[in-house]
């Protein structure tokens, strides 16, 4: 009889109650279901600390600990574990990345036809305004789907 006192401890029935609740979290995901079983393993370690603990104590230590960390990390793991949102406007940041770089010309450029350029170990369209040969250093000045505009520098 006091090893079935000793399992339906308090520390234990918290912690199982923690653990369904972290397992549901898959069954129902959303990370609201997992900070209340968080919540109850913190009461579950309280209880193995300190002896005694009355069960409304643990009850308010229970939903204080849950709601707390609810609102203070959800939105934060949210993010973790979701992934980050796509950017709604990627060519703006992408083309960021492109002008104002200098770069080599590995196949010439003719007015108004295209050649090609290496930029970051990538071979790209390039188009000018003016006759660039090959191994010429140029800057891009725009960027157009996979084409870069580009000005000779020397």
């Amino acid at each position: 009889m006091e090893t079935l006192k000793e399992f339906f401890s308090a520390e234990i029935i918290w912690f199982v109650v923690g653990l369904i609740l972290m397992l549901s979290e898959f069954v129902m995901p959303g990370l609201i279901i997992a900070f209340f079983g968080i919540g109850a393993w913190i009461v579950a370690l309280l209880c193995m600390i300190i002896p005694g603990i009355t069960l409304n104590l643990q009850l308010f230590i229970f939903i204080i600990a849950s709601v707390v960390l609810l609102l203070a990390l959800r939105k934060q793991l949210t993010k973790v574990f979701k992934g980050l949102e796509k950017q709604k406007n990627v060519n703006a940041d992408d083309v960021d990345d492109f002008i104002g770089h200098r770069t080599t010309v590995i196949k010439p450029i003719a007015k108004n036809k295209r050649g090609k350029v290496e930029f970051h170990g990538t071979a790209w369209d390039a188009e000018a305004d003016e006759e660039i040969g090959e191994g010429q250093t140029v800057e891009i000045i725009s960027k157009d789907s996979i084409v870069l505009k580009v000005k000779s520098i020397e």
